[in-house]
């Protein structure tokens, strides 16, 4: 009898530690996107967080470099990519296009590649 309680309560607990694991969807995801100002600053996290999944998004203006937290079963680092470029902002992987980048306001305009 000892030995049944013993195996019912260890298949319990197993089951029970199952049940806790937590999945981490969330993906810190770092890029280069070009950049000169608090203007562009603005516009760049504004359009990460236009991303759905998107949970957090900060763009340093001396390295270029934005960080953002990201969902990944919600969208994905080529939507966030192509939703900076889209407000003329050329990133690693992904350059606007002429019409979104002559939208930039004269100081947004940096050098391109």
């Amino acid at each position: 009898m000892n030995k049944i309680v013993l195996i019912a309560l260890v298949t319990f607990l197993g089951f029970s530690a199952q049940a806790q694991t937590k999945k981490n969807k969330n993906l810190k995801y770092t890029t280069e996107v070009n950049g000169n100002c608090e203007q562009c600053k603005k516009r760049i996290e504004k359009a990460a967080f236009s991303v759905p999944g998107v949970k957090s998004a900060s763009w340093d203006i001396s390295t270029h470099q934005l960080v953002v937290i990201l969902n990944e079963e919600k969208s994905s680092t080529v939507d966030l990519n192509n939703a900076v470029a889209k407000v003329g902002h050329d990133t690693k992987d992904v350059k606007a296009t002429e019409a979104d980048y002559d939208n930039l306001h004269s100081c947004c305009k940096y050098v391109r590649e």
